[in-house]
Protein backbone atom coordinates (compact mmCIF):
# COMPACT_ATOMS: atom_id res chain seq x y z
CA UNK A 1 0.00 0.00 0.00
CA UNK A 2 1.40 3.39 -1.02
CA UNK A 3 1.94 6.09 1.56
CA UNK A 4 -0.48 9.04 1.44
CA UNK A 5 0.67 12.00 -0.63
CA UNK A 6 -0.42 15.60 0.05
CA UNK A 7 -2.87 17.06 -2.41
CA UNK A 8 -2.89 20.49 -0.77
CA UNK A 9 -0.71 22.29 1.78
CA UNK A 10 -1.97 25.62 3.13
CA UNK A 11 -0.17 27.84 5.59
CA UNK A 12 -2.58 29.81 7.79
CA UNK A 13 -0.22 32.45 9.19
CA UNK A 14 -2.78 34.23 11.37
CA UNK A 15 -3.71 31.04 13.23
CA UNK A 16 -0.16 29.57 13.11
CA UNK A 17 -1.46 26.37 11.46
CA UNK A 18 -0.30 24.27 8.52
CA UNK A 19 -3.23 22.48 6.91
CA UNK A 20 -2.32 19.36 4.94
CA UNK A 21 -4.79 17.36 2.83
CA UNK A 22 -3.78 13.89 1.61
CA UNK A 23 -4.88 11.79 -1.34
CA UNK A 24 -6.43 9.20 1.00
CA UNK A 25 -8.93 11.78 2.28
CA UNK A 26 -7.13 12.66 5.53
CA UNK A 27 -6.81 16.36 6.34
CA UNK A 28 -4.83 17.63 9.31
CA UNK A 29 -4.48 21.09 10.85
CA UNK A 30 -1.04 21.08 12.45
CA UNK A 31 -0.07 23.96 14.76
CA UNK A 32 3.33 25.54 14.07
CA UNK A 33 4.41 24.94 17.67
CA UNK A 34 3.61 21.23 17.35
CA UNK A 35 5.57 20.95 14.09
CA UNK A 36 8.52 22.88 15.54
CA UNK A 37 8.88 20.74 18.66
CA UNK A 38 8.48 17.54 16.60
CA UNK A 39 10.82 18.61 13.80
CA UNK A 40 12.53 15.67 12.09
CA UNK A 41 15.84 17.59 12.28
CA UNK A 42 18.88 16.19 14.08
CA UNK A 43 18.67 19.26 16.34
CA UNK A 44 15.42 17.87 17.78
CA UNK A 45 15.64 14.13 17.07
CA UNK A 46 19.32 13.76 17.93
CA UNK A 47 21.74 11.58 16.01
CA UNK A 48 20.63 8.23 17.38
CA UNK A 49 18.12 6.39 19.56
CA UNK A 50 17.39 8.05 22.87
CA UNK A 51 18.91 11.39 21.89
CA UNK A 52 15.68 13.29 21.27
CA UNK A 53 15.82 16.85 22.65
CA UNK A 54 12.87 18.34 24.53
CA UNK A 55 12.25 21.76 22.95
CA UNK A 56 10.50 24.30 25.18
CA UNK A 57 9.40 27.91 24.76
CA UNK A 58 7.93 27.66 21.25
CA UNK A 59 4.32 28.60 22.00
CA UNK A 60 4.41 31.67 19.77
CA UNK A 61 6.52 30.31 16.92
CA UNK A 62 5.11 30.62 13.41
CA UNK A 63 6.04 29.24 10.02
CA UNK A 64 7.56 31.86 7.73
CA UNK A 65 7.82 29.69 4.61
CA UNK A 66 6.94 26.28 3.21
CA UNK A 67 9.44 25.22 0.56
CA UNK A 68 8.98 22.08 -1.56
CA UNK A 69 11.87 19.61 -1.63
CA UNK A 70 11.56 17.39 -4.68
CA UNK A 71 8.38 15.33 -4.76
CA UNK A 72 8.75 13.91 -1.27
CA UNK A 73 8.96 16.64 1.39
CA UNK A 74 8.75 20.27 2.45
CA UNK A 75 11.20 22.40 4.36
CA UNK A 76 9.47 24.52 6.98
CA UNK A 77 11.19 27.78 7.88
CA UNK A 78 10.13 28.76 11.39
CA UNK A 79 10.05 32.28 12.81
CA UNK A 80 12.68 31.33 15.43
CA UNK A 81 15.20 30.62 12.66
CA UNK A 82 14.87 26.82 12.70
CA UNK A 83 14.94 25.47 9.13
CA UNK A 84 16.86 22.19 9.14
CA UNK A 85 14.22 19.45 9.22
CA UNK A 86 12.71 18.00 6.06
CA UNK A 87 9.09 17.05 6.63
CA UNK A 88 8.52 14.11 4.29
CA UNK A 89 4.99 13.13 3.32
CA UNK A 90 5.21 10.14 5.68
CA UNK A 91 6.36 12.36 8.57
CA UNK A 92 3.58 14.91 7.96
CA UNK A 93 0.97 12.16 7.81
CA UNK A 94 2.27 10.48 10.97
CA UNK A 95 2.36 13.80 12.82
CA UNK A 96 -1.23 14.43 11.76
CA UNK A 97 -2.45 10.95 12.58
CA UNK A 98 -0.74 10.89 15.99
CA UNK A 99 -1.24 14.57 16.86
CA UNK A 100 -3.30 14.07 20.04
CA UNK A 101 -1.04 11.44 21.61
CA UNK A 102 2.18 13.18 20.53
CA UNK A 103 0.97 16.50 21.93
CA UNK A 104 -0.04 14.99 25.27
CA UNK A 105 3.31 13.21 25.57
CA UNK A 106 5.06 16.52 24.84
CA UNK A 107 3.02 18.38 27.49
CA UNK A 108 3.73 15.61 30.00
CA UNK A 109 7.47 15.74 29.23
CA UNK A 110 7.52 19.54 29.65
CA UNK A 111 5.77 19.25 33.02
CA UNK A 112 8.12 16.50 34.19
CA UNK A 113 11.14 18.62 33.23
CA UNK A 114 9.73 21.77 34.83
CA UNK A 115 9.71 23.55 31.44
CA UNK A 116 7.14 25.79 29.78
CA UNK A 117 5.65 26.26 26.34
CA UNK A 118 6.16 30.05 26.63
Amino acid sequence: MASPVPTNITLHRASHVLEVAFDNGDTFRLPAEYLRVHSPSAEVQGHGPGQRVLVAGKQHVNIDAVEPVGNYAVLLRFSDGHATGLFSWDVLHELGRDHASNWQAYLDALAAAGLSRS
